[in-house]
């Protein structure tokens, strides 16, 4: 019967048993008459229609209404059943005898007993009745006691057996127990319905304790039964009441301060191999050791002479003692407060405990912070401890590294002491085992002691790059690693002595004035002065270097004054200059120029002399890259002077042949020159540091794993840093905008071309080709055999934004890059500029020439295959009707001296910004007089767009890893 909202009202909450669910409640809303009492006329109230009803009712009826729907039949269907069906077909389905899901119903329970105890908490003070069988909901009145009853628990132990009952009271008075008529509304914490009162109690209780007690008087344990019965049941008890009465055994109550314990022990080892022996008559155990294992560290903590665990459970814990037919309950209350902050303060030294107790830690981190904490921890009032029971045990001592380094004639000797708390291991046998990935190792006391982690990261460089000499083997370290030296010594990790000098070369303060030779024919500027200084440094402490000056800063000049001063100073022997081909006839000039008394023989062409012997005649040979790789055979016997490579990128990769071939020479001194030491990946580093000093950055797996991956996949800012600081003494970079200030300004700019509706059409066509092509072909054969294809489709994709008919000579239509090129070529021609034009591809030069033959323009052209390449340059050079140049990027790239250009167009973009950088500086280098224009073509909505952010990246690489000298 509805009841209206404008007449006077009572909402009451009724308690009903359901079949399935258990005690549930409902929400009514019931009519007052006119003398405010509750009448028959009454509703349902729930979420849906309370706000009708809000004058009259609170917060709480709003909680408690929300709550009850959240128990009704219907919400327990739509939280628990994924099928459409209705109530009473779930309930029977999920309850059915022998034959119900009991999971299902164990998480029902669950749900509903969490808010029976929410709702339970709620009705204070409210209006609650008990439901009657015909559904009315005011049928018996439930009175909800304001305060808390409390309970006692007995154990009256016997000969025979242990009675045990509980005692309830309410404000003093006995609430008398058995009672047919007591019911328990939930379980948990204990609600109890008792003679029209609804008791709850001042310390939660479990229900199912006090369940047996509802129909008897007490439980009987027999005697065969009590040690498990007190364990089990009893001991769990007197932890949670400090009440509890007993009779006939003891409860004895503790205050204790805790004193915490640190345990470690090993994961299972899963692999089978046996742990290194170091010392003389060490026999090994046969123990298994799993290299990769983990330690577990277990915090627990001392109450007396009782132990917990970090992660027991309860502010209280019991434990029980049994002494002949007599039992000892030992009741301790924890400080848990102090345990969490000494777990806290293992957080804070460094070792996060999982669920405040357990940790599971990499063997050598594990003792690393171990050995760092080991005071510490002692004096925090831990104790340290191993499992008594295990086979295999553990040095938790201090070890001890100490290390004094001092500079000899060729290298650094390392001088170190090494304990492991009595018992000194040598640096050596040290550096095997961490050469080969080892971390533990036995004592003469049986203990394994482990290599700190701290140990790997401080000095794991040291033990990687150290090197040992003579029948002794002892270690050594390569003066170029000067760097990692002055970290050791700066860290305090090391004493170092060195050289004020060497100490700061890469500061550049080390490094003296040295006078010229006196047959060199020219002037040097200050920065080039500066670069020959660099360069007898290096030569006078036999270490390699990379001159990296910025292209057509006169990294020529500069070397070969440094060559003419070792003639003169005596320093006999022959010097090998290795470059492209393109470039011999420059150096042949250039030495001619400045350094005429040098003695030079070209070691080039077909028709060479490969008598090595007679290299001892001549003071320098000039020869290149190619026919240093055919001819390594006969080179790598004879001993050099210097070894010097110019344009030295081209070693980049390391596993090339010319790379290898490079390697083999025999030499006093190494240089390379070049101005992009980067180009691709910071690999391109470490084949041309390894060149000049062999060992600088490690093995190449050590420089990929310790750099490469590190900067280039995840971008570490660190790696970088450490990086730039080891190369940094060895590579001298100057740009042209630091030193040549007198060299006129250098425009770029990235001229935007749009293709033609055919054109687009065509690129569109092709990419849609080959990008279903290489999909099937991944597929079929996966990712490393469809690299081909996927090239393949790249190229044709940059020659279709270029122009059709680089792939269809039958193409008739336009492109966009031409009709603009064509248009910025007349423009610059009728403004009096003289032009570069570089591009990757033959077939573009050819479109391009095909142009201004037709609109009869002048020009001079090379790529590859040219061989008229210094009458080509001539005519450019001089000619003044000549205005433009066309040239293959990488047949003019290097080399070059184009001043008389002060335009330079970049048809297509290359994945390389250095190669493009190289064709500019033809033009804008020592000699130009006018600013130079470049212009940069890229076409919209092509693969050169994706070039330009991919040199962008490269560029970032370079320069946040070649820093340049300011001083």
């Amino acid at each position: 019967m509805k009841v209206s909202a404008a007449q006077p009202f009572q909402i009451i909450y009724s308690l009903y048993q359901h079949e399935y669910l258990g005690y549930i409640f409902e929400s009514f809303i019931v009519h007052l008459d006119d003398n405010g009492k509750l009448t028959y006329q009454h509703q349902n109230i729930s979420s849906k229609n309370a706000r009708e009803f809000s004058k009259g009712l609170d917060d709480r009826d709003f909680e408690l209404i929300e709550l009850m729907d959240s128990m009704s039949q219907d919400a327990i269907l739509k939280h628990f059943s994924k099928k459409v069906m209705k109530p009473n077909e779930f309930f029977a389905k999920v309850y059915k005898k022998d034959k119900g899901d009991e999971l299902l119903q164990e998480q029902i329970e669950a749900y509903m007993e969490k808010r029976r105890a929410i709702v339970m908490d709620k009705l204070s003070g409210k209006m609650v009745f008990e439901m009657g069988n015909d559904g009315e909901p005011t049928w018996r009145k439930l009175e909800v006691q304001p305060r808390r009853a409390s309970i006692q628990f007995h154990f009256m132990r016997g000969e025979d057996s242990t009675n045990y009952y509980p005692t309830l009271s309410y404000d003093g008075k006995r609430i008398e127990l058995p009672n047919p008529s007591a019911y328990l509304v939930c379980k948990y914490p204990a609600w109890l319905v008792l003679n029209g009162k609804l008791y709850g109690f001042d310390v939660p209780v479990d229900g199912k304790k006090l369940l047996p007690f509802l129909g008897k008087k007490s439980v009987v344990i027999p005697k065969n039964l009590e040690e498990t019965y007190y364990n089990r049941f009893v001991a769990p008890l007197i932890a949670s009441f400090d009440n509890v009465e007993v009779k006939g055994f003891e409860i004895a109550k503790h205050d204790y301060t805790p004193h915490p314990l640190l345990t470690l022990s090993e994961l299972p080892p899963v692999s089978n191999k046996t742990t290194p022996k170091l010392f003389d008559g060490d026999e090994s155990s046969g123990q298994s050791d799993d290299e990769s294992g983990k330690i577990i560290f277990d915090l627990s903590f001392k109450y007396g002479k009782h132990r917990f665990r970090g992660d027991s459970p309860g502010p209280v814990s019991v434990k029980l003692e049994k002494h002949d037919n007599d039992y000892i309950f030992h009741r301790i209350v924890r400080n848990i407060e102090d345990e969490k902050k000494y777990a806290q303060t293992l957080t804070k030294l460094g070792l996060p405990l999982r669920g405040g107790f357990r940790t599971a830690v990499e063997k050598a981190q594990a003792f690393s912070w171990l050995n760092e904490n080991r005071i510490n921890l002692l004096d925090l009032g831990f104790e340290v401890s191993q499992p008594e029971n295990r086979d295999k045990k553990y040095f938790v001592g201090k070890a001890v590294i100490e290390l004094d380094v001092k500079e000899s004639i060729d290298w650094f000797d390392i001088h170190a002491k090494i304990f492991f708390g009595e018992y000194e291991i040598s640096f050596k046998e040290l550096r095997k085992l961490i050469l080969k990935r080892k971390v533990e190792f036995k004592l003469p006391n049986g203990e394994i002691a482990i290599i700190p982690e701290a140990w790997l990261v401080k000095f794991g460089d040291l033990f990687a790059l150290s090197e040992t000499h003579g029948k002794n083997e002892k270690p050594v370290l390569k003066k170029h690693h000067i760097t990692l030296l002055k970290e050791l010594q700066e860290s305090n990790l090391a004493k170092v002595h060195m050289s004020e000098k060497l100490r700061n070369l890469d500061t550049f303060d080390g490094v003296k004035d040295y006078p010229l030779p006196e047959n060199f024919h020219g002037t040097l500027r200050r920065y080039q002065k500066a670069g020959y200084n660099w360069l007898m440094f290096l030569n006078e402490y036999r270490l390699g270097g990379c001159l990296a000056d910025d292209m057509g800063l006169g990294k020529t000049v500069q070397t070969l004054a440094m060559l003419q001063s070792e003639k003169e100073r005596g320093n006999a022997g022959t010097s090998l200059l290795i470059m492209p081909t393109s470039l011999v006839y420059n150096w042949e000039m250039e030495a001619a120029k400045f350094t005429p008394d040098l003695k030079i023989l070209s070691y080039t062409g077909t028709h060479r002399n490969k008598d090595i012997s007679k290299f001892e005649k001549y003071d320098l040979i000039l020869t290149s890259y190619g026919i240093t790789r055919l001819d390594i055979d006969h080179l790598q016997n004879f001993l050099f002077n210097y070894v010097i490579l110019d344009e030295s990128q081209v070693i980049k990769n390391p596993t090339s042949n010319i790379a290898k071939a490079v390697l083999k020479l025999k030499s006093r001194h190494r240089l390379t020159l070049t101005g992009t030491p980067l180009e691709n990946t910071t690999m391109d580093l470490w084949s041309q540091m390894t060149f000049i000093n062999p060992g600088l950055l490690g093995g190449q797996k050590f420089f990929k794993d310790e750099y490469l991956v590190p900067i280039e996949k995840k971008g570490d800012e660190g790696k970088t840093k450490k990086l730039n600081a080891i190369i940094k003494p060895f590579i001298l970079r100057r740009l042209k905008a630091q030193v040549a200030t007198d060299l006129p300004e250098k425009v770029e700019n990235i001229y935007y071309t749009d293709m033609t509706p055919e054109q687009a059409e065509r690129y569109e066509e092709v990419k849609a080709h080959y990008r279903h092509k290489i999909l099937d072909l991944i597929e079929k054969e996966g990712i490393n055999n469809s690299r081909f294809t996927l090239l393949e489709g790249l190229t044709k994709l940059r020659q279709l934004s270029n122009h059709p008919k680089m792939i269809d000579p039958t193409y008739k239509g336009d492109s966009g890059k031409l009709n603009d090129v064509s248009h910025m070529i007349e423009n610059a021609i009728i403004e009096g500029h003289k032009l570069l034009i570089f591009s990757q591809f033959v077939k573009h030069l050819g479109i391009i020439k095909e142009q201004l033959i037709a609109s009869k323009i002048p020009f001079a052209y090379m790529d590859g295959s040219s061989t008229d390449r210094k009458e080509q340059v001539a005519m450019f050079n001089k000619d003044k009707k000549v205005k433009v140049f066309l040239i293959s990027i990488k047949a003019g790239g290097l080399g070059l001296n184009l001043t008389e250009a002060d335009y330079v167009f970049i048809l297509d973009p290359w994945w390389n910004p250095a190669v493009e950088a190289q064709a500019v500086d033809r033009a804008h280098r020592i000699g130009q007089k006018k600013k130079v224009f470049t212009y940069k073509f890229i076409t919209r909505n092509s693969v050169e767009e994706k070039i330009l952010t991919l040199q962008k990246h490269k560029m970032k690489l370079s320069e946040n890893l070649i820093t340049t000298e300011e001083s």
